[in-house]
């Protein structure tokens, strides 16, 4: 199974939660209103669809393994 780098850029987030809604597996809103990867290293696969449906394309997923 892949493992991905997960990174965000909070200032970009408008807080829409597709994210969430998508891969709640690895992401959480925070009490600021902006998504959060629960873990920057992470297995799930839906993190590149939370990626790819980020309506300002905020979240940027590396493949590392």
């Amino acid at each position: 199974m892949a493992k991905y780098k997960v990174t965000t850029d909070t200032e970009a987030c408008i807080g829409c939660g597709v994210c969430a809604s998508i891969c709640p597996e690895n992401w959480i809103m925070d009490d600021d209103g902006k998504a959060a990867p629960i873990s920057a290293e992470s297995d799930a696969d839906c993190n590149k669809d939370a990626a790819e449906n980020c309506p300002v394309q905020c979240i940027q997923i590396e493949e590392t393994a």
